[in-house]
């Protein structure tokens, strides 16, 4: 019940009470990843848990706390020991839900400004409770880190896929080929567009940098480079596409099985469909009497063709038909004939009327048993696709993990095989092929040669390894996925096999819940170059680090990407949001604002942190009268300086923007000025030297 020694603080200072303290409460795993991801904020972290923690995944994580309270998170003297009154958040991510509810509601009514980070998996009761509550958000993690695993599953050019205003956007990583429109013909700036922005670029043979905007604009894209891009994926022309190239496809396919026919392959074909067995066998015989009438059909038009010259072939052909159809009585049943017919055709004519009626039957009751055992199928059994029989994803373990990232892939029109141990319902998942019976022994009966990916998520780790390495050995051109749980496995795991992609579900998790802690709203998250990008919304208040900023700064300064921006509704009430918006536009108090964004950048927001505007402009002149008054105002709109202050520039030439900027928002207002006639170039802040 008291501190714990290495960390007492027998009074709270003033730093701290300036509601910058956050409190977490359980240092299980996601809790030790929680508090080590809140301390790179700079912000003072608590913790109580029940027992003191004799596992610690993060490396001095005990010294890293501020306080730590052994006792019942509940408790309401526990709370206010741990200052709940001073605190901004409190986090609670114990392995109880029923024990993070009850704590939240205690450190509710101790604190009702406070913000609770729950971990529950109860999504009613959590919709219920924030609405009623308020500043109120919870998360279960494995519903968080289901995307990351369904993504990393996609290979290396599609590395994430979100939903926002109803339009579907991906992040691409692309590797520039000779034979691409954009090789050695378009500059990397020449990518962003009103549905695009670049997100990276390595040059040939280089690694991707770890930070947004780490690239050249001018640069010239050669074969090798590689682009990692978010776009807006227009789903209706894909889907017409898709079709399209699905009639394509199905026109082609019949064109070769007919221009492959043959007399042996047919006769192959046949032997085959003969040797079949027990589950053609009704086929088989269907078979044998369509052949048999056929046959008698053209035999019995050709004699009656000879033996009454004096009719048509068609009229022979349909006499025989009535004749199969049971209408024997119909031709000859009560009728006098001219001449006498043979009784031999009288004989035949009769064995077609019984081939016929025999026929009929066996169709009948073909028909009959199909539709029975169809309906005994529908109300008994579930019937799952064949396995696909290449390019296909693997997942084994079909927990809620596993049933999630399926559910996942499935609506992104991924094929899919499911291994599992145990029986799993019928309705789970009912349009993916299933494979139950032990791990090891169902990897034989896979074809891993033609699986894209295997994503193994059980909930053992040491078997997510095992049996990792045993589909490495059968296919090792496959993307191989791992889900680990400790943070020191997973390091070690990712270090010895760097050709999987290993991810730690409590270190995923605890980037989410770190940042729900300061207020953002998480809509997303993806892998990208070992690093977890978040999408995070911000609705822009009075006070904080993102108002009267440029989108410019946000992008250069805070290193995150802007790709949705919507005016304040009380400003511009027929507002709409506006995808990849232009880095000119500046934020006020209600507007709203969509960003990828690392931990790192989600720090520097929280703090204020811009990065220095390290490089200016200088103009030298402008080639016309036009230009003058042109180049002022895209200096006034890129630059954000004043009016009066871009056409005092363009008056008193050459010169100097007194303003200094960031060093792409520098490129992109040298390459405008140029389109508008005007001569200009960058410099490095406190260097003359032109750049």
């Amino acid at each position: 019940m008291l501190p714990s020694s290495a960390n007492t603080h027998e009074s709270v200072n003033s730093s701290q009470t300036k509601l910058d303290r956050f409190l977490v409460c359980g240092l299980g795993s996601l809790g030790q990843h929680c508090v080590a991801i809140l301390k790179e904020y700079g912000v003072a972290v608590s913790a109580i848990d029940q027992v003191q923690p004799k596992n610690w995944e993060v490396p001095n994580l005990e010294n890293l706390l501020d306080d730590l309270w052994i006792g019942d998170c509940r408790q309401t003297n526990i709370l206010e020991q741990a200052h709940i009154r001073h605190c901004r958040t409190v986090i609670l991510v114990t392995s109880d839900e029923r024990v993070n509810i009850e704590a939240a509601f205690a450190a509710r009514l101790l604190n009702p400004q406070v913000r609770l980070v729950v971990r529950s998996d109860k999504q009613n009761l959590n919709k219920l409770l924030s609405q009623n509550l308020g500043n109120f958000i919870a998360f279960e993690p494995n519903q968080l880190t289901a995307s990351a695993f369904a993504l990393a599953a996609l290979g290396n050019e599609n590395l994430g896929y979100f939903n926002l205003e109803g339009r579907r956007l991906r992040v691409v990583k692309y590797q520039i080929k000779p034979s691409d429109l954009w090789c050695n013909r378009w500059q990397v700036h020449q990518l962003n567009t009103s549905y695009r922005r670049v997100l990276n670029h390595a040059p040939n043979a280089s690694e991707l940098p770890n930070q947004f905007y780490q690239w050249e604009q001018e640069a010239t894209l050669r074969a090798g480079d590689i682009i990692v891009y978010i776009e807006l994926a227009d789903m209706l022309e894909h889907s017409q596409r898709s079709e399209s190239k699905s009639r394509r496809n199905l026109w082609q396919f019949w064109r070769e099985v007919i221009l492959s026919i043959s007399w042996h392959k047919l006769k192959q074909k046949l032997a085959q469909f003969w040797r079949s067995g027990y589950q053609y066998q009704a086929l088989q015989v269907a078979t044998i009497c369509s052949i048999t009438v056929i046959v008698l059909w053209w035999c019995g038009a050709i004699l009656y063709r000879w033996y009454y010259p004096g009719i048509g072939m068609s009229e022979a052909f349909y006499a025989i038909a009535v004749l199969l159809l049971g209408g024997y009585g119909d031709v000859y049943g009560g009728v006098k004939f001219e001449e006498q017919i043979p009784g031999w055709l009288r004989l035949f004519s009769l064995l077609l009327t019984l081939a016929g009626t025999a026929f009929v039957g066996v169709l009948y009751a073909l028909l009959t048993e199909k539709l029975l055992s169809s309906r005994f199928e529908f109300f008994f059994t579930s019937t799952r696709p064949r396995l696909p029989e290449k390019e296909y994803i693997l997942i084994v373990g079909l927990n809620k993990v596993g049933q999630q990232i399926a559910s996942l892939l499935q609506e992104l029109q991924q094929p899919l095989v499911g291994i599992n141990s145990t029986a799993v319902d019928p309705s789970i998942l009912p349009q993916m092929p299933l494979i139950v019976a032990n791990f090891a022994n169902a990897l034989t009966n896979v074809n891993l040669t033609n699986a894209k990916s295997v994503v193994v998520v059980t909930d053992d780790e040491m078997e997510n390894l095992e049996i990792a390495l045993m589909a490495r050995s059968q296919n090792p051109n496959s993307g191989l996925i791992i889900r680990t749980y400790n943070r020191r496995f997973s390091d070690k795991v990712a270090q010895l096999f760097p050709y999987a992609q290993v991810l730690c579900t409590s270190a995923l998790s605890a980037e989410v819940f770190a940042a729900a802690a300061f207020g953002e709203n998480i809509l997303g998250l993806f892998h990208l170059n070992n690093q977890t990008i978040q999408v995070v919304e911000y609705l822009v208040e009075d006070g904080d680090t993102l108002n009267g900023l440029m989108l410019a700064d946000i992008a250069y300064g805070y290193g995150a990407v802007p790709i949705l921006y919507q005016k304040s509704v009380q400003s511009l009430p027929l507002s709409t949001a506006k995808f990849m918006p232009s880095d000119d536009t500046r934020l006020a108090v209600g507007d709203r604002m969509i960003v990828l964004a690392t931990t790192r950048s989600l720090q520097k927001i929280e703090r204020g942190e811009l990065s220095p505007r390290n490089w200016q402009v200088q103009v030298e002149k402008a080639l016309t009268s036009d230009a003058i008054f042109d180049g002022a105002n895209a200096i006034s709109i890129i630059s954000g300086c004043s009016i009066g202050t871009a056409r005092q520039l363009m008056k008193n030439l050459p010169g100097k923007l007194p303003l200094n900027l960031y060093k792409q928002q520098a490129q992109r207002l040298v390459l405008k000025l140029s389109k508008l006639r005007v001569i200009a170039s960058l410099l490095p802040v406190n260097n003359d030297k032109k750049i």
